[in-house]
């Protein structure tokens, strides 16, 4: 028995040994703009599903997903399966744009999936292989169609890191794109939430459109995400995305939907859009629609389609093996209805997790659509203005046509939210942080978790969150203790 237990022992630490290296030489070797390594030091050797291995032998139920890539999890049988057959076929593997019986396949697939009014009259520009290559896309496309420059895009939005998506995203720092208020409840811009928010936002929109001093001249193009995933789980309410569509096109502003990470199923939809029954002029897709590969792509209304030959191009645009993987990816969500079930699991694991607000002060907001799904962390002692709060929401009567406010929303806690993600990847679940201030925990688990899968993602994270909450109460105890002689002495 001892033998046995050393020769484990030995094993073990040699894993950890090999783990601990590879990190290392991580750290040494690459750029500071690495970011999910920071917080995730983990080192993945093998994964299904929703289940990951790391080189040390810890097993993690993943609920990052590749930031939604991973539609149906890690390495499914449909999915490698795909693969398989191109790479034993001797197809070519880079085709820049040739067409290609397995391009064609996936075009035929996906334009099965548009909404109703797209499909039918859509084209299809196959971009560089991430997301903000398609957002970058979609912007040149409206300006070469309407021959306008400026854009919309809204508070809180993330389009990617390329210089135009950037510009159009919450966090920029030279603003070149006007910005829109988008709707939401708990910190809604005009403290008032629900559908009254939402009127007040659409109106807004109107007013700078409609303004002929407004400084906002009529853009190229409106952007915007059917649910903000970086911006921090908010869902567009579908009464505001049906007037945004209702807005662009009175005034012939084509409408982009970012579809990137909200699209194939992840919402409870195949495409997010598909809540309010609006159909886009543009829609930008990635993430999930390469199957786990690297693909990008523009749909958009041909009467767009002004472009001369190479107006857009990337010379990776013509990768096989992820239109294999998302033509399986694409059918499989559709053939499983697997939508449907992200959406009736997604709601049962919100209010399940809507338990967690009633248990803990520290739970401001509990929200999300389908399988995309955030839990705001606050302080809940917190007063006044805290990151992200607006000043005075929800402390008193809107004296606006009687608008009554929301709850008051409580000063974000981004130290809190880390340590319910360190103590989440202690319990063996991966999360990600997102939000204003990374206050945000969120899921994304595949669309294929299991109900047993879920029950055990919500136990580990309600534990994280125990945990956490000890964790700010002590350090309250802590602060107080320091600033009790301070107080003494005035």
């Amino acid at each position: 028995m001892a033998v046995t237990e050393s020769v484990a022992e030995g094993a073990h630490g040699g894993a950890r040994a090999v783990h601990e290296g590879i990190l290392r030489r991580q750290s040494a070797r690459e750029s500071a703009a690495r970011t999910y390594a920071r917080a995730l030091p983990i080192v993945p050797v093998r994964a299904r599903g929703l289940t990951i291995e790391g080189a040390d032998g810890r097993r993690y139920l993943d609920c990052l997903s590749g930031a939604g890539t991973l539609a149906l999890g890690h390495n499914h049988p449909v999915v490698l399966e795909a693969i398989r057959r191109v790479l034993e076929s001797g197809a070519p593997l880079s085709v820049l744009d040739l067409a290609t019986p397995v391009k064609d396949a996936f075009t035929t697939e996906l334009f099965r999936t548009l909404p109703p009014g797209l499909a039918d009259r859509a084209r299809v520009q196959f971009c560089g292989p991430a997301g903000t290559d398609a957002v970058e896309a979609a912007f040149k496309l409206v300006r070469a169609a309407t021959g306008r420059t400026g854009m919309l895009a809204f508070t809180g939005a993330y389009h990617g890191m390329t210089s135009g998506a950037l510009a159009a995203s919450g966090g920029a720092g030279d603003v070149r794109v006007a910005r829109l208020p988008y709707p939401q409840d708990y910190r809604c811009p005009f403290g008032v939430g629900g559908p009254s928010g939402a009127e007040l936002a659409a109106r807004w929109t109107e007013s700078l459109l409609d303004d002929p001093k407004s400084g906002v001249p009529l853009p190229a193009g409106m952007i915007l995400e059917p649910v903000q995933g970086e911006g921090g789980v908010i869902p567009a309410p579908d009464d505001w995305l049906r007037r945004m569509r209702q807005i662009t096109a009175d005034r012939s502003v084509p409408l982009i939907a970012d579809e990137i990470q909200t699209g194939v199923g992840r919402t409870g939809a195949f495409w997010g859009v598909g809540h309010s029954g609006v159909t886009p002029d543009v829609m930008v897709l990635s993430k999930a629609i390469g199957g786990s590969l690297p693909l990008a792509v523009v749909v958009y209304r041909d009467d767009l389609d002004v472009w001369q030959p190479g107006a857009h191009a990337g010379t990776f645009r013509g990768n096989q093996l992820a239109m294999a993987a998302g033509t399986a990816t694409l059918a499989h969500v559709r053939e499983n209805g697997l939508a449907e079930r992200a959406a009736t699991l997604g709601s049962r694991m919100l209010s399940q997790l809507c338990e967690l607000q009633t248990e803990f002060p520290c739970v401001g907001d509990v929200r999300g659509r389908g399988l995309m799904i955030g839990v705001e962390l606050v302080d809940p002692e917190g007063e006044g203005t805290g990151p992200g709060e607006t000043p005075g929401a929800g402390d008193h009567h809107v004296t606006m046509s009687g608008l009554e406010p929301t709850r008051t929303p409580r000063p974000a806690d981004p130290e809190l939210a880390a340590v319910v993600q360190r103590e989440c990847l202690d319990r063996g679940l991966i999360v990600e942080l997102g939000g204003r201030h990374d206050s945000v925990v969120r899921l994304l688990p595949p669309l294929t978790i299991s109900d047993e899968q879920a029950a055990a993602v919500l136990d580990r994270l309600a534990d994280a969150v125990a945990a956490a909450a000890r964790h700010q109460q002590d350090r309250s105890r802590r602060q107080g203790r320091q600033d009790g002689p301070a107080q003494g002495a005035g």
